[in-house]
């Protein structure tokens, strides 16, 4: 039962990214392009995302556990090291070279999108090469 509702939640999570132009990589390079062809409309859909997603936990974490799992898997580390920086950095490089991120990438890749056949493979590779790096702390 937890696989078919990941995968119906995926489903959902892929028609939203779709829906919302999260998956054109020239949408999402025009909304970073703030002093060219500057396309805003990614703001709205980042805020609103946001939004859910607090009111969201706010509401969940008042569970003792989520439905369909024993306990939740929350984050307890709080500190920024060089590798986070690193990190965030190479994701933002990423985001505005190819105007994909992880999900919209995975998305585009489904509907042919140009430029998924080698954003995706440097993308799984740089994953597979972060966790061969020593961690840090």
């Amino acid at each position: 039962m937890p696989v078919l509702v990941n995968l119906a939640l995926g489903l959902l999570f892929g028609l939203g990214l779709i829906v919302s132009g999260m998956s054109n990589p020239a949408k999402v390079l025009n909304f970073l392009d703030i002093f060219g062809t500057f396309d805003p409309s990614l703001a709205f859909v980042m805020a609103g995302a946001a939004g859910v997603a607090l009111v969201g936990y706010r509401l969940v974490l008042r569970r003792r556990a989520p439905l369909l799992a024993p306990r939740f898997e929350l984050p307890t580390r709080r500190d920024i090291d060089a590798r986070l920086v690193a990190g965030a950095a190479l994701f933002g490089v990423g985001w505005g070279l190819g105007g994909f991120c992880p999900g919209p990438a995975f998305t585009a890749l489904g509907l042919a999108a140009p430029g998924t056949l080698a954003f995706v493979p440097a993308m799984l590779l740089g994953m597979w090469l972060a966790r061969r790096l020593p961690a840090s702390g």
